[in-house]
């Protein structure tokens, strides 16, 4: 996950991954992975040609579609000439490394190219306020181009329905995959110490310092003085009652956000590895892929990684637990959601549409879930073919870390227009305060003055 953007890892070193929140289906709260019952594609995913959709309407378009080396993109490619079948329309991709796409995008944007005509995008209050983003309310309600009890909207974990909607109630965007911060532990490494699965951060503390070696680290959390860096601690700031965003001014200054990014600094200057100040989320997954740590917390979609034997030494003994909280409080872990969006300059928009209509599908999303993609729908995070790829333990843990998420503290800081120099503010203070450069109070009431300046403009 990355605020604003997303982080993980996927097929090869350089994917990366994303966020997320609270579930469930109508409202209702989603049990655990393990009492979901297996679901099958005749029961919940009928096929694309039972819609009442005309989808050879826009036969002959050609739609260009650029985005992330991601776990999305890695799942949805070899099912895009399925999609041309079934529609007539041909899609040109342009997957490149995050980093590079994240940087180039807007720039594309803002020049008004009329290409992509579809893409991965994370920074959605600045799409909006520029007018990049194709508003997708008059799509959805459009019955030439969607049929809603084939597409099933309830069928939608709770937070992705919630997530795209802004302000006034209008959708920029599809989420494509889920995400939420979440406890690894190697569960060998802390029965060695007696050392129960901690609930609270007092006891994530107690746990680390006690598995802590000369050749293994207690624990692992991003640190680097980036935006990038802060899912991690924007979770402990959520779980502890603050908020890192509130009408319009930075609140990462409050007593309870101080108290958050104290345990923090705790953890990992007591705890954390050496060097752990340049730590970005691609230096916690090998820490624990390779054994050289006891516990870490970050993005849920680590866990094909973490359980895949051909690279990880520790897939035997790998748990997956839930976000801690503080005694007397409920964890609140940082969430998000993947989300791709229409060039507003698009000369294709409908068949672009169409794509994110099959794409986001219950039968496209059981079959990417079955690639071990962790989707927005509730039939393929309770299907077997997700639970196998995933993991059954992996992918409670990440449920439950959905639901207690909070996805409206995590929009208001997402979807702010200033969001990334919000961010990079916050994690320059976290690691000052991991560091021991300067206290949580000084660091984050610093942070927090920088942050406001640049909302002042």
């Amino acid at each position: 996950m990355v605020p604003g953007g997303n982080s993980g890892s996927g097929g090869v070193s350089t994917s990366r991954r994303s966020f997320v929140k609270g579930l469930g289906a109508a409202g209702a709260v989603l049990p655990a992975v393990g009492l979901l019952p297996g679901r099958g594609l005749a029961e919940d995913a009928p096929p694309a040609d039972a819609a009442a959709i005309d989808w050879k309407q826009f036969a002959g378009q050609t739609i260009a579609l650029s985005g992330a080396i991601h776990p999305w993109s890695n799942a949805i490619a070899p099912l895009l000439p399925e999609f041309t079948i079934l529609t007539g329309i041909s899609v040109n991709i342009d997957f490149q490394l995050e980093t590079t796409y994240l940087g180039a995008l807007p720039i594309r944007l803002a020049r008004g190219s009329s290409t992509p005509d579809v893409f991965m995008f994370t920074t959605y209050g600045q799409g909006i306020s520029n007018g990049w983003l194709e508003p997708l309310n008059g799509y959805f309600s459009n019955r030439s181009l969607t049929d809603p009890a084939w597409y099933d909207e309830s069928d939608l974990l709770k937070t992705a329905r919630a997530f795209p909607l802004w302000s006034d109630g209008e959708r920029y965007a599809v989420p494509i995959t889920s995400e939420a911060m979440t406890l690894f532990i190697n569960k060998e490494a802390l029965a060695a110490k007696d050392q129960p699965l901690p609930q609270t951060f007092e006891e994530l503390l107690a746990a680390a310092r006690a598995v802590k070696t000369n050749g293994m680290s207690g624990i692992t959390m991003r640190a680097q003085a980036g935006g990038n860096s802060s899912p991690p601690a924007m979770g402990f700031v959520f779980s502890y009652g603050g908020a890192m965003v509130e009408h319009n001014r930075v609140a990462f200054a409050s007593p309870e956000a101080i108290a958050a990014v104290e345990m923090y600094g705790q953890l990992l200057s007591q705890a954390g590895p050496a060097g752990v100040g340049s730590y970005e989320w691609y230096n916690v997954l090998d820490d624990f892929l390779q054994g050289r740590t006891a516990m870490a917390i970050d993005s849920s979609n680590f866990a094909t990684d973490i359980s895949n034997p051909a690279k990880s030494r520790v897939a035997k003994q790998a748990g997956f637990a839930t976000f801690p909280h503080l005694a007397g409080r409920g964890p609140v872990p940082f969430m998000s959601h993947w989300q791709a969006c229409i060039n507003s300059k698009s000369r294709n928009k409908r068949a672009a549409f169409l794509f994110l209509l099959w794409a986001t599908s219950k039968a496209t999303s059981l079959r990417t879930a079955a690639a071990g993609l962790a989707t927005t729908r509730v039939s393929a995070w309770s299907s077997e073919g997700f639970k196998t790829a995933f993991g059954s333990e992996a992918a409670e843990a990440a449920l439950t870390n959905l639901q207690n998420a909070d996805v409206d503290r995590a929009k208001a800081i997402l979807f702010h227009p200033q969001s990334r120099p919000i961010l990079d503010a916050f994690m320059i203070g976290v690691n000052e305060v991991v560091s021991g450069a300067k206290s949580a109070k000084d660091a984050m009431t610093g942070a927090a003055d920088r942050a406001n300046a640049a909302i002042r403009g």
